[in-house]
């Protein structure tokens, strides 16, 4: 394990600088950490709630001042107590872990599903740093579900870029799953690369596009996780564990283990499920 891993691997005790409520459900902590500051779109930490659990978390900003953010749905008992921090509230971290999204120059498409619009929409802010024209796709099960479209649509006039949205109820943009606009897209526009994170069956979808159309694609993984520095296993999909391997994967990479990618993963007890 290299320096930096060994470093990020130590718990730190942060204090929230500010809450922001993103939806009915949603909430984004900000926190300041000089390891965490330097992070990339993609990589995550373990937060860790005393008494409670240490979930993992994908970071969805950093910013100049050094504030660094992660936003938290409100879905089981840990992320439902860290959804209640507020302002000087403290929490345990550590990391960054993983890897992250490689920045491409040429025609991207992203695609974000639920609260894996987080670390979509800080990917987008890096893209448009380098000015990169790309086409945002975000989807969510209702419109106020649907998080960060201010942020994204402050950047927009900026940048090369545009975007479409998608509630499962009709009640914005395209009446459906994220995944059909995306199908619908790649029958009418080339792109260089798409870049995905949301539900692993969302991303089962796009990975079976990319195949399609024969498009590079990045996509990252959600797993359970438990020690983030690939000990334990839990987080594991065919011989990559997401933890030190991910959580972004290349199609290539997917596609070496397409029979359990979308199909199965570990609970708990360590036993596959289906997902």
């Amino acid at each position: 394990m290299s320096g930096h891993r060994i470093e990020a691997n130590f718990l730190r005790i942060v204090k929230v600088q500010k809450a922001v409520k993103e939806s009915p459900s949603a909430k984004t902590l900000f926190f300041k950490d000089g390891l965490c500051a330097h992070s990339m779109p993609g990589q995550f930490v373990m937060v860790w709630l005393p008494r409670i659990d240490e979930i993992p978390m994908s970071i969805s900003s950093t910013h100049p001042d050094g504030l660094v953010s992660i936003t938290v749905a409100d879905v089981g008992e840990a992320s439902r107590l860290l959804h209640k921090k507020m302002k000087n509230d403290r929490i345990g971290i550590r990391g960054p872990f993983g890897n992250n999204f490689k920045l491409v120059n040429g025609t991207v498409l992203l695609v974000g599903g639920g609260t894996g619009i987080s670390p979509i929409a800080f990917l987008a802010e890096k893209l448009a740093e380098l000015q990169v024209k790309m086409t945002l796709l975000l989807g969510a099960k209702t419109k106020e579900k649907l998080l960060f479209l201010s942020r994204i649509e402050r950047m927009l006039p900026r940048s090369k870029a545009k975007m479409f949205v998608s509630a499962e109820d009709g009640s914005v943009g395209h009446e459906g799953v994220v995944t059909e606009l995306a199908e619908t897209l790649l029958t009418k526009e080339r792109f260089d690369m798409i870049y995905a994170c949301g539900k692993e069956l969302m991303l089962r979808e796009i990975f079976m596009l990319a195949e399609k159309h024969e498009i590079q694609l990045q996509a990252s993984l959600e797993r359970l996780m438990r020690c983030a520095i690939g000990l334990c296993g839990s987080c594991a999909i065919g011989k990559y564990r997401v933890c030190v391997d991910g959580p972004v994967f290349t199609g290539k990479q997917l596609r070496e283990v397409s029979d359990e990618f979308g199909r199965f993963k570990k609970d708990f007890d360590g036993k596959k499920i289906p997902v």
